[in-house]
C-alpha cells in the first residue's frame, strides 16, 4: 500500500491538475453568482458549494506543494468582476450549478479509477460526496421553484418482455413505421434538451459581454449549435407524439459588462464541450433506435470540431495552461550529443 509520502503517478497528477483547473473556474463563477443572488435559499446553496470546493481546492494545492509539483495557475480573482451588473435572472445560477455538479460527477468517477495514492483517493471520494449532496439540493430547489421541467410521463410497465426482432433497432428509413421510444431513449432526449437550454442561455450571456471579437463570434456559434441540438431532439419527440418543453431557468439580462474574463469563459465552454461529448457517447451506446444513434453521433462530431476550434483560439491567445507531461527523452538525448 502506498503511504502519504509516496510520489504521485502520472495519472494522479494529470487528474488532480484537471480537477484543480475546473474547481478554480467554478469558484470564480460561484463568487459572482453569490454576489448577485437575491434569493436567500439560492445564496445558501451557492455558499455551501463555494465553501466545499474551496476546501478541496486547498487540499489539492497542499498536495501539489508537498510533492514538489508546480501549482497550476487556474483561475484567480483577476478572472471575475464582482462589480459587473447581473447578467442572468434568478434561477439560472442554480441551473448552471446543477450542470457543473453533473459534469463533476463524471470527472470524479474517471479520476477515482486512475487513483492509487491514499491522499488522492480521499480527495476524489470527498469531492464526490459533496457533489452528490449539492446536485440533490439544487435539483430539489429548482423543482420547488417550478424552474426544472420533469421528463415525460409514461404508462407503468406491468409485464417484462424480450425483444423479438431486429426491427427493434430500425429507425433510419423515413418511410417505415418507427417503434415508440423506450424509457432510456426518452431520458436521453430529455437530458439533451435540458442541458442545451442551459448552454444556450450561458452562451447568450457570454456573447453579449465578451471583449474579444473572436471570442464573441465563437460564443454566437455555440448558441447556434445549442439551438440545433434542441431542435433536433424536440422534432424527434414531436414525431413520436411526445410533448416536451424544458425551461432554461431564467432569461439573460441586457447587461454587456462582462463578469468573467474571456479566458475563463472559453475554458468554461471547453469543459462543457467535453461533458457534451461524453453525454452523446452515452446516448449512442445505450440507444437502440438507429435514428437516435445517428443523430447522437452527428451531434458529437459537431461538438468535437466546435471544441477543437475553441482550443485553437485559447492557444493562440495564450490562455491554455499546459497540463503536466512526461519528459521528452528524445529531446534530452539529442541535446546531450
Amino acid at each position: 500500500m502506498l503511504d502519504d509520502k509516496s510520489p504521485l503517478s502520472a495519472s494522479e497528477i494529470g487528474m488532480l491538475w484537471l480537477t484543480y483547473m475546473e474547481k478554480t473556474m467554478i469558484l470564480r463563477i460561484t463568487e459572482y453568482f453569490l454576489e448577485k443572488a437575491d434569493d436567500k435559499e439560492a445564496r445558501n446553496l451557492l455558499g455551501i458549494c463555494w465553501q466545499e470546493v474551496s476546501f478541496y481546492t486547498e487540499l489539492m494545492k497542499n498536495l501539489f506543494e508537498q510533492q514538489g509539483i508546480a501549482v497550476p495557475i487556474g483561475f484567480t480573482k483577476q478572472d471575475v468582476n464582482l462589480d459587473a451588473p447581473k447578467l442572468y435572472d434568478n434561477g439560472f445560477d442554480i441551473m448552471l450549478l446543477r450542470v457543473f455538479k453533473e459534469m463533476s460527477m463524471g470527472l470524479y468517477t474517471i479520476s477515482m479509477n486512475m487513483a492509487y495514492h491514499v491522499d488522492v483517493m480521499s480527495i476524489f471520494e470527498g469531492l464526490n460526496v459533496v457533489t452528490l449532496k449539492i446536485y440533490k439540493l439544487a435539483t430539489l430547489y429548482l423543482l420547488r421553484k417550478g424552474i426544472l421541467t420533469l421528463p415525460p410521463k409514461v404508462t407503468m410497465p406491468k409485464t417484462t418482455e424480450f425483444i423479438k426482432s431486429k426491427e427493434y433497432l430500425e429507425g433510419l428509413n423515413p418511410f417505415s413505421q418507427k417503434r415508440s421510444f423506450n424509457d432510456i431513449e426518452l431520458g436521453i432526449l430529455h437530458h439533451g434538451i435540458e442541458s442545451n437550454n442551459v448552454g444556450l442561455q450561458l452562451m447568450t450571456g457570454f456573447a453579449q459581454c465578451a471583449l474579444d471579437k473572436e471570442v464573441k463570434q465563437y460564443c454566437v456559434k455555440g448558441m447556434e449549435l445549442a439551438k440545433k441540438q434542441i431542435q433536433t431532439f424536440e422534432e424527434m419527440l414531436i414525431k413520436a407524439n411526445v410533448h416536451f418543453s424544458a425551461t432554461s431557468g431564467s432569461t439573460v439580462t441586457t447587461s454587456t459588462v462582462s463578469p468573467f474574463s474571456d479566458k475563463l469563459m472559453m475554458h468554461c465552454i471547453a469543459f462543457l464541450n467535453g461533458f457534451a461529448i461524453v453525454g452523446m457517447s452515452f446516448g449512442t451506446f445505450f440507444s437502440l433506435r438507429r435514428d437516435l444513434i445517428m443523430q447522437s453521433t452527428l451531434i458529437a462530431k459537431d461538438v468535437f470540431f466546435y471544441g477543437e476550434e475553441g482550443i485553437n483560439i485559447m492557444i493562440k491567445k495564450g490562455w491554455f495552461e499546459e497540463p503536466p507531461q512526461m519528459e521528452d527523452r528524445t529531446q534530452i538525448i539529442t541535446n546531450n550529443q
